[in-house]
């Protein structure tokens, strides 16, 4: 299963304060908005997300059919496709894709320790 694009979504308490502290381990904006309160930083392929007051905690984030430069990829699993896989594998979830549809969708499931994965296809 091609999951696409992996990052971690931070629930900041300072967005200014995060954003000096990851630019200080060499992350540089990538997207968002600091007006909005919410940055994409990037390392390489290590891309973290900066939210204030969006979200109650981290949130593991994959995006199906993009790679770690927001591109599209050429072939993908579908996030519907995934949400059957999951389901057949007795995976619960707590936010689910609407099968009848194509295009732009998202799941989400919490792993045996309460962390929140959203799987976020934007295309």
């Amino acid at each position: 299963m091609e999951l696409g694009a992996f990052s971690i979504s931070l629930n900041v308490k300072d967005i200014h304060a995060s954003k000096a502290f990851y630019e200080s381990l060499g992350f540089t904006k990538f997207g968002g908005d600091l007006a909005m309160n919410y940055l994409i930083m990037k390392n390489g392929n290590a891309l973290i997300g900066l939210f204030q007051g969006m979200f109650e905690k981290n949130i593991i984030t994959f995006n199906p059919g993009w790679d770690e430069n927001a591109q599209n990829m050429e072939q993908f699993d579908d996030v519907r496709t995934i949400q059957k896989h999951l389901k057949s594998e007795g995976i619960k979830l707590d936010l689910f894709a609407d099968e009848s549809t194509t295009g732009p969708a998202s799941i989400m499931l919490t792993d045996p320790d309460g962390n929140t994965i959203l799987m976020d296809q934007h295309r």
